[in-house]
């Protein structure tokens, strides 16, 4: 009995619609870390500026190490998942690194 053959573009299509999904639930997920570190409060400009010169600053091990200790901090003094779930809570997922320095 010969085996069916793949659908390799049906198979590229899924592939795509599950990228683009991932895509969109990061956005929210830095939308999110947005409102829930108060920098929402930051006019766009003065934001996208902070963003910027952390891109730049960054690039020294020592800063991204300083920071990563301030962001587990954050994250360790919100709510339990459990418990922001049930609240409603904004942040119950941190974002994870993916793979560019920028995202630490």
């Amino acid at each position: 009995m010969a085996r069916k053959p793949r659908d390799i573009d049906a198979e590229l299509k899924t592939l795509q619609d599950k990228a683009k999904a991932l895509k969109a639930k990061r956005i929210v997920q830095l939308g999110e870390l947005v409102v829930a570190t108060g920098a929402d409060s930051l006019d766009v400009d003065v934001l996208a500026g902070v963003l910027l010169s952390a891109i730049e600053d960054v690039k020294t091990l020592d800063v991204r190490e300083a920071w990563r200790r301030k962001g587990v901090g954050f994250f360790q003094r919100r709510p339990s998942r459990k418990s922001a779930s049930a609240a409603g809570s904004v942040g119950e997922n941190p974002p994870s690194d993916h793979g560019g320095d920028a995202a630490r």
